[in-house]
């Protein structure tokens, strides 16, 4: 999300497409198509079958399973904006991606990453409301209020980004030739041929926001939970139960981000090519999948439905067989 600053006074209009940086992964492209589209399936797959389960059964429809859902919805919509574009690029001969097609991805990569940030936050301070006040948890964290931190969360991430791609939008560019394999904002902000001194400091803005503000606000609600369990065997098991998942997924997304970051605006020459390639596209495949297996599995009540409906549905096989 921070951008580069090009010396470059040359101006030149934008170019209608963008070429992809895939280097010498496009050698076995028909492999890596094929390992694509399954992960998708299986992203697909995961993130519907929580999502389903949560919003079919009353008895979930809690401020905590709505907060999953939102999570698992928001992966979704991050790996939609990412495998489908990559899935295409590696069938076709030309590694490449139309300005218009680039943008887009760019500004749901993005969108994706500050919301997941911003709904793990939220999640956070559930479970500090739930752990630390238990008898006000009922009357202030009620559905209408889930709902709200919600709207406000995707409001803040839209207007963010939109603000971002808008700066992103108006630079002509120098060249075609993105870093990656997928578009995202500062790959493309480093092309410019003018000044890009505005978008670096938004740029800036955004990153800290994101990879340091969530996180503090994250891990100050962790903190006020850990003071309570010290004292509470309850608060600690109910904490174990709820709280874990949640810092598992935490712990994965910023870790590949803080790598994002690091990577390719200090390092970028010090790490191999293949291994910047894995790490960069990490943020869509670990979370995307691992989240909705870590609440299906960890959740007690999320887990019963779902063997409950997979029981249900055995039975109805047997049943017409």
């Amino acid at each position: 999300m921070l951008q580069g600053t090009s010396t470059l006074n040359v101006t030149h209009t934008n170019p209608s497409e963008m070429s992809l940086g895939f280097g010498d992964l496009s050698d076995i492209s028909y492999l890596y198509s094929v390992i694509t589209i399954l992960g998708f399936l299986v992203i697909v797959a995961c993130n519907c079958t929580v999502n389903s389960t949560i919003l079919l059964h009353q008895s979930l429809q809690e401020p905590m399973y709505i907060f999953i859902c939102a999570l698992c919805a928001n992966d979704l919509y991050g790996s939609s904006a990412f495998y489908p574009g990559l899935f295409i690029s590696l069938i076709r001969k030309t590694r490449s991606i139309s300005y218009v097609a680039c943008i887009v991805q760019d500004f749901c990569i993005n969108t994706y990453a500050v919301c997941e940030c911003t709904i793990l936050a939220i999640m956070a301070f559930d479970r500090y409301m739930c752990i630390c006040n238990p008898l006000r948890y009922l009357t202030i964290m009620t559905l209408s209020t889930a709902y709200k931190l919600l709207a406000a969360a995707w409001l803040y991430c839209l207007a963010l980004v939109t603000a971002l791609v808008i700066l992103t939008v108006r630079l002509p560019l120098c060249d075609n030739a993105i870093a990656k394999i997928y578009c995202d904002n500062w790959t493309v902000v480093r092309l410019s041929c003018v000044d890009t001194a505005v978008n670096n400091i938004f740029g800036l803005f955004i990153t800290v926001n994101v990879v340091v503000g969530m996180p503090l606000l994250t891990l100050i609600s962790y903190i006020e939970i850990l003071k309570v369990c010290v004292r509470s065997k309850m608060a600690q098991a109910k904490a174990m139960q709820t709280c874990a998942p949640q810092i598992i997924s935490l712990l994965i997304f910023f870790t590949g981000c803080i790598f994002e970051v690091m990577l390719y605006r200090f390092i970028p020459n010090m790490v191999p090519y293949a291994l910047r390639v894995i790490m960069s596209i990490q943020v869509f495949i670990v979370p995307p999948i691992v989240n909705p297996i870590l609440y299906g599995l960890k959740m007690k009540a999320i887990k019963q439905k779902i063997q409950q409906a997979f029981h249900t549905s055995k039975l109805c096989a047997l049943t017409i067989d």
